[in-house]
């Protein structure tokens, strides 16, 4: 029997599907500067890109995308400084529109595809500069040998969206507002190293994004 948060889903979908059929075939999507001129510096961490292959990038979609490592500068780093005892690493996946079956492929989906399993999830408060709050999802993951902590949300129209359910809600109730489907998903990952405690590796993921998400409104529109 399905649960009466899936069909209230569903229903929603189905709603938001006819009100855009009317509408027509074409989002209306602010201006955005791509993720390729994401600074490369935040925060005194330095960011390396890597490189997303193409089979992953066929399951994506047609989104713009960021795979980057951070890490500490050399001269900072230390033994006795667990905000500066490792790398960070960023995703993000922006889709300008989740019209024509576009969607955001879920962590709870890819991780899994990828060897990892969750082990506790969570929701952990972000505090931005200006003092404003936003909650986020919270995972500890594993492959059976190695465990990372996770932070991870949906961003869409300047806000933090901890829930996959949640968002699915605010994209189709936004596209009927405003016409817009545009979101994205931002993936805080922290290598939980030999000798470091989980409550060190979620200070540094949290630290991170602190200093990071008051940078994406110029790549990902309010």
């Amino acid at each position: 029997m399905k649960s009466p948060r899936y069909l209230t889903v569903i229903l929603l979908m189905l709603l938001a599907l006819a009100t855009l059929y009317r509408r027509g075939d074409v989002d209306r999507v602010p201006a955005s500067l791509p993720l390729s001129r994401f600074p490369e510096t935040v925060g005194g961490w330095t960011g390396i890109d890597l490189p997303i292959d193409q089979e992953t990038l066929d399951v994506l979609g047609q989104g713009d995308f960021l795979n980057r490592t951070y890490r500490p500068p050399a001269t900072v780093a230390g033994p006795r400084d667990p905000d500066a005892s490792g790398p960070v690493g960023l995703f993000i996946g922006y889709f300008a529109t989740q019209r024509t079956g576009q969607s955001i492929h879920s962590p709870q989906h890819c991780l899994p595809g990828a060897g990892w399993s969750f082990e506790s999830s969570g929701v952990t408060e972000l505090t931005g500069a200006d003092g404003k709050t936003s909650r986020v999802g919270d995972y500890l993951i594993t492959d059976g040998t190695n465990k990372a902590e996770v932070l991870y949300w949906y961003q869409a129209h300047g806000r933090a969206i901890a829930n996959d359910y949640t968002a699915k809600f605010y994209m189709l109730t936004d596209s009927i507002r405003y016409n817009r489907s545009d979101a994205a998903l931002v993936r805080v990952v922290v290598p939980i190293r030999k000798g470091e405690t989980r409550a060190d590796a979620h200070g540094r993921a949290v630290k991170f994004a602190e200093q990071m998400t008051p940078l994406l409104p110029a790549y990902i529109p309010d």
